[in-house]
């Protein structure tokens, strides 16, 4: 799945380019569209925008792909509305993040997560992300979340493996456990994860749905040599705050324009200069800095598991 990036131009939303990376990557293999999460800077859109990309991706993706929009808030009254928003608009599910900023208490998230849940009919997934957040959903808490009936599983992205584990042996099978963190997906599919919500999947996402589907099938050394290969790229998309790096490339590889909003600003020289030469290493850029075609308006095709692009 892919937590994608929202695409500005002139400080609006470009339209146009959102609808043709929800093409792509429907063509590339993305099993789901997640929009409006911390890579598509949804702390720095309104909520008329929230609504606007919300609806817009719903209306892409036509049903071929779930659409599980970002729908969470520090004020549970608007994350409520916004996800109440989502199922109205047709939306597949919501991604809800842990209250930021306010601090809550264990209680308090938990009370946080069944108001919302209980507003609507829509399955949420829970993203708990302490490093923004400033609250970690402990492993016991999360247990009580995953008997609300309508949460079906978390975006974990505390990178604490144990941690992870804890929630797959407190919260069962039924629970869904979704890496947040790209570097990780590999280890949390071998404790019983489900799949990860990437940011590196906004530049490769044919290579990282072929990682999660030759491990599904069995071939655990086979999704190692993928996991290798997406390593360097992954790496280089955290050389600053995310979604600095990943929308500087996708604007080095012309598929968006690599506009941020403030607080969040370009690319220092020296990691700008760090990231292309990861996107030549990768193939991506030409040695020139020129992009290598890998991306097209015109949806190309999912890189084979098999042949050329074996790695």
């Amino acid at each position: 799945m892919v937590a994608l990036v929202t695409p500005f131009r002139r400080g609006s939303v470009d339209e146009p380019r959102l609808r043709q990376l929800i093409e792509w990557h429907i063509a590339q293999g993305t099993s789901a569209i997640v929009p409006c999460g911390t890579t598509g800077e949804s702390a720095t859109l309104s909520m008329r925008e929230h609504e606007q990309v919300i609806d817009l991706c719903v209306q892409a993706a036509r049903g071929r792909v779930p659409v599980i929009p970002g729908t969470g808030s520090n004020n549970t009254a608007e994350a409520v509305e916004l996800t109440k928003f989502a199922e109205r608009t047709g939306a597949d599910a919501a991604l809800v993040i842990s209250p930021y900023y306010n601090k809550p208490t264990q209680q308090g998230l938990f009370l946080h997560f069944k108001a919302v849940a209980e507003a609507v009919e829509l399955p949420i997934i829970v993203y708990n992300i302490a490093s923004r957040t400033a609250v970690n959903i402990e492993p016991e808490t999360m247990a009580r979340i995953a008997e609300i009936k309508q949460i079906v599983g978390v975006k974990e992205a505390s990178g604490n493996l144990e941690q992870m584990s804890r929630i797959r042996q407190l919260c069962g099978e039924r629970f869904a456990l979704i890496s947040g963190d790209d570097a990780l997906t590999l280890p949390i599919l071998a404790i019983g994860g489900t799949g990860v919500i990437s940011v590196v999947a906004n530049l490769v996402p044919s290579l990282v749905a072929a990682m999660i589907r030759v491990f599904q099938d069995g071939n655990v050394a086979e999704a190692r040599k993928w996991h290798a290969k997406l390593l360097p790229l992954t790496r280089a998309m955290f050389l600053e705050t995310n979604p600095i790096p990943v929308k500087t490339a996708m604007g080095m590889l012309g598929m968006i324009e690599p506009e941020l909003r403030l607080p969040l600003c370009a690319i220092s020289e020296v990691n700008h200069a760090r990231l292309q030469q990861a996107l030549i290493a990768y193939g991506l850029l030409t040695p020139s800095g020129a992009p290598s075609g890998a991306w097209t308006a015109q949806a190309p095709k999912p890189t084979r598991i098999g042949g050329a692009n074996r790695p």
